[in-house]
C-alpha cells in the first residue's frame, strides 16, 4: 500500500507530516510527502480575520485530495474548519499533545501576572481578546507567519514575547524560550489544539481508509475532538471568531469547557458540561446551545458585524 501525504511547507507542518509518515511506515505502508502552499502561507500582510477564516490553510490541500493527487492531508486540528465539504472526511486524530498556550520570549522572566506592561505578538483573535479581558496592561501586535518567522520578528524587537500553542513550540524544540505556561481556565485553547487531523476524500479506497484509521487514530483524542468540533460547528466559529473549547476524557466520561469572548475582551461567557463518551457530538452541541442561550448569540452577531465592516 502506498499513501501520498499532502502537507503545508512550514517546519511545523513538515514535522506533523513526518510524524504521520513514521506511524504509517511502522505499519508497513509506503509513503510519499507532497508539499502544497496554501492561501494562509502566501498572504502574510493581513490578519486571518481579514483574509477570511474558512479554509485559509486547507483549501489547496483539499483541491488535491479531490483530484486524487494526494491520499491524505495532514493539518493542525485547530486549523481545520468546523464544517467540511461533503466530499471530505476526517479519518483520524493523532494523540493530543498538551493543549495549553505558552508565553515565549528571549527574556524568560516575563510573566503576564507580573503587572508589567510589555508587547505580545499573536495572530489569534481569541488570544488578543483573552489578554484584553484578564491582562489589559498587556499590549498586542498582529504577528503572522510560521513559527520561525515569528521568532525572527521577536528577535528583531517587533514584540517582547509571543503567545503560542505549547504543542508547536515543543515539537520545534523551543522549550527553553518558554517564559510561562498559561492556565487552561483563562486561556482555554482553540478547538482541536494539540492534535494532528488526517483528512481524506470520502471516495478514497476503503482498504486504505481502514489502514489509515488503524495506524493513525487515537480514540480518546478522537472522542474529545468530536465533541469540540460539534461545539464549534454549532457556533459556526472560525479563525476570526474568538471561540474556545476543550474536552477531556475521564473514566469514560467527557468533561468539556467552552466559551466565547467579545473582541474587546469586555464580555466573556464560559460554560461546562459532562456526559458519557458514547455521544460526544451531542455533548458538544448541547454546550454550544447553552452558550447561545446565555448570550453568545448576541456576541457572535456583534463580532460578525465588526468583521464585515473591516
Amino acid at each position: 500500500m502506498h499513501i501520498k501525504i499532502g502537507t503545508r511547507g512550514s517546519k511545523l507542518a513538515l514535522w506533523q507530516a513526518y510524524y504521520v509518515e513514521a506511524l504509517l511506515q511502522q505499519g508497513g505502508v509506503e509513503t510519499e510527502i507532497v508539499v502544497i502552499e496554501t492561501k494562509g502561507d502566501k498572504i502574510l500582510d493581513r490578519s486571518l480575520s481579514k483574509i477570511g477564516s474558512k479554509g485559509v490553510f486547507t483549501e489547496e490541500l483539499e483541491d488535491q485530495l479531490r483530484s486524487g493527487d494526494i491520499d491524505i492531508a495532514v493539518h493542525s486540528a485547530k486549523d481545520l474548519q468546523s464544517q467540511l465539504d461533503d466530499a471530505f472526511e476526517i479519518i483520524a486524530f493523532t494523540e493530543r499533545e498538551h493543549a495549553n498556550d505558552v508565553l515565549v520570549s528571549h527574556d524568560t522572566t516575563l510573566s503576564l501576572k507580573s503587572g508589567e506592561s510589555f508587547t505580545v505578538g499573536t495572530s489569534s483573535t481569541r488570544r488578543v481578546a483573552v489578554l484584553k479581558h484578564y491582562y489589559p496592561h498587556i499590549k498586542t501586535v498582529d504577528m503572522r507567519g510560521n513559527l520561525q518567522t515569528r521568532l525572527r520578528k521577536l528577535e528583531e524587537g517587533q514584540c517582547d514575547a509571543l503567545l503560542l500553542a505549547y504543542a508547536g513550540v515543543h515539537r520545534m524544540e523551543y522549550d527553553d524560550k518558554i517564559a510561562e505556561h498559561l492556565l487552561l481556565d483563562e486561556f482555554t485553547p482553540a478547538v482541536g489544539q494539540g492534535s494532528v487531523a488526517i483528512e481524506c476524500a470520502v471516495s478514497l479506497d476503503a482498504e486504505k481508509k481502514h489502514k489509515l484509521k488503524e495506524l493513525l487514530n487515537h480514540e480518546p483524542t478522537e472522542t474529545c475532538l468530536l465533541a469540540e468540533r460539534a461545539f464549534l460547528k454549532r457556533l459556526q466559529g472560525g479563525c476570526s471568531i474568538p471561540v474556545f473549547g476543550m474536552a477531556t476524557l475521564h473514566d469514560e466520561e467527557i468533561h468539556m469547557t467552552g466559551g466565547i469572548i467579545s473582541l474587546d475582551g469586555s464580555e466573556l461567557i464560559r460554560k461546562a458540561e459532562s456526559g458519557g463518551h458514547a455521544f460526544p457530538q451531542a455533548l458538544g452541541t448541547s454546550l454550544a446551545e447553552e452558550l447561545l442561550a446565555a448570550g453568545a448569540d448576541r456576541i457572535l452577531a456583534s463580532i460578525r458585524q465588526q468583521n464585515s465592516a473591516l
